[in-house]
């Protein structure tokens, strides 16, 4: 039996009432040599009994964690099942459209170089409608095709649900690491894009839905991984010399440490933010908000927050 081109990994958590949509777009996809991998994470709201019901004859092999394991764990517990060439995500409560795998999948045919290749789309909400503008605080991302790695270094550029990477990339930079909450993603975007340009298909193909359990709400544990995924950027930044212009290169440096010394303030460490401010407008001199930020860590951490 032929393996299928696409592994689709669907990861599950108490999300029965967006669960049946999103797996109605994946089976209404135009390219149909995928295989679901579906994996759920501890659910306790009748996501279990409803896909044991539900997978009867369908092309999913479900997968029940015994213990919760995070987003991150269940995508490893995905990529040790999937037998696709390629690998997409796709989280329970967002929607493709019917195109999404065979515009990505002959993209890919046609970009060796492209190691990941992620759409464009939109933000809807809990019953399915278009949400206009940036109701999480940001514009659905976008990319160019090529080298991404300074677009990635200023913020997340690629939505889990939009994006198809090779299994052979995870054989070289390994799997997601399971020490983060929700940005774990955005490292291995930043790994796969340090050794391969990354695709982008400039159609609406991925539709995020917004609604109060988004991962994005949890501002506390948001800023924890914010603040060690930025300090890992900072050491890899070191190994960027020479790849970019270098004013280019300074210029993403100086946005991250300023990122990093917000991000340490809020967790409550300011003095080491100023730290971070400072080795910002170090690294652009140009860069005088960081002198201001760095002002600002004084206030209360209440008062700080506002002045973002």
């Amino acid at each position: 039996m032929t393996a299928p081109r696409v592994s689709v990994l669907v990861t599950c958590y108490n999300h029965i009432k967006y669960l049946p949509a999103c797996l109605e777009s994946l089976s209404a996809q135009s390219f149909d040599s995928w295989e679901a991998v579906v994996i759920d994470d501890g659910s306790t709201d009748g996501t279990r009994d409803w896909l044991r019901t539900a997978g009867q004859g369908e092309p999913w092999r479900l997968v029940f964690n015994e213990r919760n394991l995070g987003t991150y764990g269940s995508l490893n517990v995905g990529l040790e099942l999937a037998q696709g060439e390629f690998v997409a995500v796709f989280n329970d409560d967002d929607l493709w459209a019917p195109t999404k795998l065979e515009r990505q999948v002959a993209f890919m045919d046609s970009h060796p170089e492209v190691g990941l290749v992620h759409t464009d789309g939109g933000f809807i909400d809990g019953d399915g409608r278009p949400v206009q503008g940036s109701p999480l605080g940001f514009e659905f991302p976008r990319t160019e095709t090529g080298d991404v790695v300074l677009a990635l270094m200023r913020a997340n550029k690629i939505i889990a649900s939009a994006a198809l990477f090779r299994a052979s990339c995870v054989a070289e930079v390994g799997k997601f690491n399971e020490n983060y909450f929700g940005s774990g993603d955005w490292e291995m975007w930043l790994r796969i894009a340090e050794r391969w340009h990354v695709g982008f298909v400039d159609e609406p193909l991925t539709y995020y839905r917004v609604h109060g359990e988004n991962a994005s709400h949890k501002l506390d544990r948001i800023w924890q991984d914010d603040q060690r995924l930025r300090e890992w950027i900072a050491k890899r930044a070191e190994t960027y010399s020479g790849r970019f212009p270098e004013p280019d290169l300074k210029a993403a440096v100086s946005h991250n440490w300023a990122c990093l010394g917000t991000v340490r303030t809020l967790n409550g460490d300011p003095a080491r933010g100023r730290e971070a401010y400072v080795r910002s407008w170090q690294a652009d001199r140009r860069r005088f908000k960081s002198l201001l930020r760095w002002a600002a860590t004084f206030l209360p951490r209440s008062v700080f927050r506002r002045t973002l």
